[in-house]
Formats: structure tokens, C-alpha cells, sequence
């Protein structure tokens, strides 16, 4: 049985650095997991209870939550704004966290990675996220902690897939987030 990992991505930016971890996930998913990296969070409206609706849910919303009603577990990639998860990402944990009780994220492991340009890695945002998505009703694995820091210039010349370092610690994530969904 083949372990699918729903990805999503913090940042909309092209040249993400939070995206090229994803990419990278992707490709280093070991077998027996599938890492899908989500396109289209910048689609979704702001949540508003007024449009979650029978029959008035926004398209993008709901092919969010189509995507992850598929998935085994997710990987959350934020970038630090402002010393906290960018509203994105916020935004579609906000998605799937409805219907009360019985949202598509709900008892589904969940980690969080990501890195950032500052000497953290991003680890508040990150934080923020693990604390959002388990009151969203994901089961987050507190285990599962990677924040790269530096970014910028960690990441200048090099795809995160390319960093021996990064992508011995990847694998291990998604192999660790793996074993949480099987």
C-alpha cells in the first residue's frame, strides 16, 4: 500500500525556497510514499463561513479539500512572515479544518518544515502551523521538526534536492511521516 503525503506550500512566490523543499520531497520519497505538491492555494478565497455552504463552496476550496479527502497525511511547508506562518497556508488549514469535527485534515498526521533567510529557519512560523493544524483536527507529529536556516544564501546556487545535508534530512521526514500514515 502506497502512503500518499498531500504537500502545501506556505509560499506563492516562483522561486520559493519552501517550493524547491517540496520539489525536492517529491523527488526523494522513498517507496511505498507519495509526496504531491498542491498547486493552486493562491486560488482559495479567505475562508468565510458565509460561502462554506452546501452548494456555495468556492471551486478552489473545494478541490483543496477534494485533494486532501485523497490523502493519507500532509506536509506543511512554511516560510517565516513576519515571525509567523504566512496567510496562505493558514488560510487552506482553515479550509480543511471544516466541517467542525469532521474536516478533511481531521485525524490525519500532519508535520511541518520549511526554512527561512533568518538564523532560525523559520521555527516560529512553523510552530504557529503545528498549533493551527492540530486545533484543526490533525494529528501533528511533533516528532517531525526541519527548519533549515539561511536560506538565501544556503539555497543561491543549489537546489534544496542537490544538498546532500538537506536531502539525507527530507527523506528522512517524509520516511518518518510515512510511518505515522501507514
Amino acid at each position: 500500500m502506497s502512503v500518499r503525503i498531500l504537500a502545501l506550500v506556505g509560499s506563492l512566490r516562483a522561486g520559493s525556497h519552501n517550493r524547491q523543499l517540496a520539489e525536492a520531497a517529491v523527488k526523494l520519497a522513498p517507496a511505498g510514499a507519495e509526496v504531491v505538491l498542491y498547486e493552486g492555494l493562491a486560488d482559495i478565497p479567505f475562508y468565510n463561513e458565509d460561502v462554506d455552504v452546501e452548494g456555495g463552496v468556492p471551486a478552489a476550496a473545494a478541490q483543496l479539500r477534494e485533494a486532501a479527502q485523497g490523502a493519507d497525511a500532509f506536509l506543511l511547508f512554511s516560510p517565516e512572515y513576519n515571525g509567523t506562518m504566512p496567510a496562505v497556508l493558514k488560510n487552506a488549514i482553515d479550509w480543511l479544518s471544516r466541517p467542525y469535527g469532521a474536516g478533511a485534515i481531521s485525524g490525519k498526521p500532519v508535520a511541518v518544515i520549511g526554512t527561512a533567510f533568518g538564523q532560525y529557519g523559520g521555527v516560529w512560523a512553523q510552530d504557529e502551523a503545528r498549533k493551527a493544524a492540530g486545533i484543526a483536527g490533525g494529528k501533528v507529529v511533533e516528532d517531525i521538526k526541519l527548519s533549515i536556516p539561511g536560506s538565501v544564501t544556503r539555497f543561491a546556487e543549489t537546489h534544496p534536492v542537490d544538498d546532500a545535508e538537506v536531502a539525507a534530512q527530507l527523506t528522512e521526514v517524509v520516511t518518518q511521516l510515512q510511518a505515522q500514515a501507514a
